[in-house]
């Protein structure tokens, strides 16, 4: 957290991407990827559900601490599942905690409403670094009926800086904004003092998110606010096919693939076999 406020105040943008495995956290940390986010969208990329709210606590516990055993030297961001914050402060600040101590975040996120903020002042008091999620926020999808952009109209965007305004306020370590126009954030920028994230929420931003999967073409439909960076999903099937066609080819596996029994012993079992009458 701290790399990332001195990045805000050098005006250097900050990357992160969406992890939520060891193997992919060592591949991003050997890239250099600063900042990994450990979100509940874990629920529709590899579980396959159809939103976020089916992610459990202990499953996000489990891959946050094998991203931060892949990566131990980047930022890496936990999300708080549905459930695990909104029923009162006592139980976010003990799943929080349970969170932190088992998987080594580094801070935490909650998608935010204003009731979260005496949460957010009290973990901040106990020196947790949490992070609130504003703009769109994926677990509100039973309200919201569907994903949409948030602060469109000028009373919204209000209420998107002044919610901002009051967790900076309340001790947030920082702000992620989703899916609101650039305006919006740039207006969240001038208002805090903590650093700004956005998932889809314009330049002013002083770093930026969204799905990893979602820039790999690995799901099926990109938000807009995603860029393309590269095609994984092709050179992936073609080696499954690949694979497929060795199988029944019968090319594999061969004699290289194959272990080998040392020539005495190989000897005794073929000899073990004739006397017990095996085949």
């Amino acid at each position: 957290m701290a790399d990332l406020r001195a990045a805000r105040s050098a005006g250097r943008k900050f990357a992160m991407l969406t992890c939520y495995d060891f193997t992919t956290a060592r591949l991003m940390q050997e890239s250099g990827v600063p900042g990994l986010l450990v979100g509940d969208s874990a629920a529709s990329v590899i579980l396959g559900h159809a939103n976020t709210l089916p992610a459990k606590l202990g499953f996000m516990i489990e891959l946050t601490a094998a991203v931060r055993r892949g990566a131990p030297l980047a930022m890496v961001w936990a999300d708080m599942p549905f459930g695990s914050y909104q029923r009162s402060t006592a139980q976010g600040v003990r799943n929080v905690c349970r969170m932190v101590q088992l998987s080594g975040a580094d801070a935490v996120k909650i998608e935010s409403a204003a009731t979260q903020i005496p949460l957010v002042k009290r973990l901040a008091d106990a020196g947790v670094a949490v992070v609130a999620h504003l703009g769109l926020r994926p677990q509100f999808i039973g309200r919201l009926g569907e994903y949409k952009t948030q602060g469109r109209s000028a009373t919204d965007a209000m209420k998107v800086v002044e919610l901002s305004q009051r967790f900076a306020e309340a001790g947030a370590a920082a702000i992620l904004l989703e899916a609101v126009p650039p305006e919006v954030s740039a207006a969240v920028v001038a208002e805090v003092d903590v650093p700004v994230i956005g998932c889809g929420a314009g330049p002013a931003c002083h770093g930026h998110v969204f799905v990893t999967h979602d820039a790999l073409r690995l799901t099926a439909r990109k938000p807009r606010f995603v860029p393309d960076l590269g095609d994984l999903s092709a050179p992936a099937k073609e080696a499954f096919e690949r694979y497929v066609r060795l199988i029944t080819d019968r090319a594999y596996p061969a004699a290289e693939h194959e272990y080998e029994m040392p020539t005495d012993e190989r000897a005794l079992f073929v000899g073990h076999k004739r006397t017990s009458g095996g085949v």
